[in-house]
């Protein structure tokens, strides 16, 4: 019987032991911690859009009636080919003018030199119908380049964007008829803000884009150009040029979302990065972060943000060192001192 008595006795104490630390464990609040990594490379996103590496609006160089638009929106179209024409009628009749101008103006040239030859003119006439024959010739030349101008043809292989006039219109000199866009982008344009203007055409700095229709998908880009003034105070913009595009695999044309990446060296030695659920914001103003010491306690520290890093994380100036652990879920049902449980 004493023996029995030995035996439960051990086993309640035991029991109670087990009891009691599940009980401190389950006091421990869980967080998910991440060890602050020192920032060398600061990544800035813009929201940007692809433009037409190559794009045209063609019109005619006279006026007149457009008789043919063969093309309509959307169409492919390869070089050379017909977009619009005009009437040729009124063309026509300024050749025919011109020509028996220019023959008549030559016939009487030739007459004159004949007659030059038994001193039955005077030299200087002939000079003067030799110059009245050369203008004309130059008038009948350049009607006959009019003849051209009556077609508007692709100069080279897109996709017609817009027509602007209907078949049988009257249109004017100048006046803008069809637009051709190459189909094939590598050109993506965003608006940067002052802040990196200065660093856009440095060495150092990298640039990425990726598509949403490609998601996950890196694509080296390099600077192509910029604005180093704003007028309008709403920015600088930028364009990019893709470079080692897969053009089979990767469809990529005028008017796709992207997000284009800026990547420059971190110039503060002592920065960190943290993504930006570790940040802790109370309404009584600040920002600050809770590090884990050895012992897993929380101390809450206040921090000095930077710039965005990425599309999750943020610069963290001063506050945290490299190396430290830093909560990144659970902030809000933290206070300081409290012993955590660090999940994975």
């Amino acid at each position: 019987m004493r023996t029995t008595l030995i035996i439960l006795s051990m086993l309640f104490v035991v029991a109670c032991d087990h009891t009691a630390t599940d009980t401190t464990r389950d006091n421990l609040h869980p967080v998910k911690c991440v060890v602050a990594q020192p920032l060398k490379y600061v990544s800035r996103d813009f929201a940007a859009l692809t433009t037409a590496d190559d794009a045209v609006n063609l019109a005619f160089k006279i006026g007149g009636r457009v008789v043919d638009i063969p093309v309509a929106k959307g169409v492919m179209v390869k070089r050379g080919e017909l977009l619009a024409e005009l009437d040729g009628r009124d063309v026509a009749l300024q050749v025919e003018s011109a020509r028996a101008a220019y023959t008549e103006a030559r016939l009487r040239y030739e007459r004159a030199v004949r007659l030059l030859e038994h001193d039955a003119i005077s030299r200087q006439e002939v000079e003067s119908l030799e110059n009245t024959m050369t203008q004309a010739r130059s008038a009948y030349e350049n009607v006959l380049d009019l003849q051209n101008d009556t077609r508007i043809t692709a100069p080279f292989d897109g996709v017609v964007e817009r027509t602007y006039v209907d078949a049988f219109q009257r249109v004017a000199s100048g006046e803008t008829i069809v637009r051709v866009v190459n189909p094939v982008s590598t050109t993506v344009g965003f608006t940067a803000p002052e802040s990196i203007v200065t660093i856009l055409s440095d060495s150092t700095t990298r640039f990425s884009v990726e598509f949403d229709a490609y998601p996950d998908v890196q694509f080296k880009a390099v600077i192509k150009s910029f604005a180093r003034t704003s007028s309008d105070a709403l920015g600088f913009p930028v364009s990019l040029r893709l470079v080692d595009v897969d053009t089979l695999r990767y469809k990529i044309s005028p008017g796709m979302t992207c997000i284009a990446t800026v990547t420059t060296p971190q110039g503060d030695v002592h920065a960190v990065s943290l993504p930006l659920t570790a940040i802790y914001a109370p309404v009584s103003g600040g920002d600050y972060v809770w590090v884990v010491d050895s012992d897993n306690r929380v101390e809450l520290r206040r921090v000095m943000l930077g710039v965005p890093v990425g599309r999750s994380s943020i610069e963290i100036l001063s506050g945290v060192d490299a190396g430290d652990r830093v909560v990144v879920a659970g902030v809000y049902k933290l206070k300081e001192g409290d012993s955590v449980r660090i999940i994975q």
